[in-house]
């Protein structure tokens, strides 16, 4: 009887001892649940700032390439010579416009072989494209110095600048807002609109 009454205390002693490492395991895995289901949260804020740089303001489509036109020696004449620039555009002249702004700056990243004739103190005054026709309005420094040659030069650079995104376009330069008829002191006549059609025919550089 003894023995009985002494297994009997052993077994319940073991009993007890189970239920409690069985509660504290219970208790430990509720505890590290209840914290690992917060660990995440610092994951969040990264995600926060990626997400701001995902929109980009920058449009491709509407990225356009307009070429420059600048004059390069060849055998005893000049050729034009393009070079590309491109521009994000939004509005429809942007392109043309940051082409006549490269050009009237100069030759600066061209080339050694290429030039212009264009008075460097040329300003763009106004630029219009619409239906096929594209007016440019430039300052009066455009009309100074230089001979028939520089001036048939200039020309050309202004002519296929303007027609880079149309090239059938036809091209009409003002001065000071009033229109070029006759350019330099010999007297060059300028037969307007101008095409590129019309400028190798009568222009021959």
């Amino acid at each position: 009887m003894k023995d009985q009454q002494g297994s009997n205390r052993i077994s319940s002693g073991v009993i007890a001892a189970v239920s409690a490492a069985v509660v504290a395991v219970g208790g430990g895995v509720a505890w590290f649940t209840s914290h690992s289901s917060n660990t995440p949260t610092p994951s969040n804020p990264s995600a926060r700032i990626v997400q701001p740089a995902q929109p980009s303001t920058k449009q491709p489509g509407n990225e356009q390439t307009a070429n420059v036109y600048w004059l390069t020696p060849k055998d005893k004449n000049v050729a034009l010579v393009p070079q590309p620039v491109k521009v994000a555009s939004v509005q429809p002249n942007q392109a043309l416009e940051a082409a006549f702004q490269t050009l009237l700056a100069g030759p600066t990243a061209a080339g050694t072989d290429s030039t212009t004739t264009i008075p460097k103190a040329t300003k763009l005054l106004g630029l219009k494209s619409e239906n096929d026709e594209v007016h440019v309005n430039l300052s009066e420094d455009f009309t100074s110095g230089g001979g028939s040659t520089s001036m048939m030069g200039r020309v050309g650079q202004v002519v296929y600048t303007a027609t880079t995104l149309n090239p059938k376009a036809k091209v009409y330069i003002d001065v000071n807002g009033k229109p070029l008829d006759v350019l330099g002191g010999e007297g060059l006549e300028l037969q307007q609109p101008l095409t590129r059609e019309s400028f190798q025919k009568n222009y021959p550089l």
